[in-house]
């Protein structure tokens, strides 16, 4: 199982992925925006989503959850 965590305060802009979705290696699972600047979060490998944490629109912090992988 592979936690995706944001890496700095932001907005979540767009959530692009639904639990039990397949997704690819470094495929975009959410999009944030920080001082005007989108910021992907990317898978780290291909897997099944597991849970997303987040919804469009919601502020997130420092090492907050986003998507849960597994596989």
């Amino acid at each position: 199982m592979t936690e995706l965590r944001a890496e700095m305060v932001a907005n979540v802009w767009k959530v692009l992925v639904q639990p039990g979705q397949q997704v690819a290696a470094d495929e975009d699972l959410v999009i944030l925006e920080s001082m005007k600047m989108e910021i992907p979060m990317v898978a780290p490998s291909a897997g099944t989503v597991a849970s997303v944490h987040v919804t469009e629109g919601s502020q997130v912090a420092e090492n907050d959850l986003l998507v849960v992988l597994e596989g």
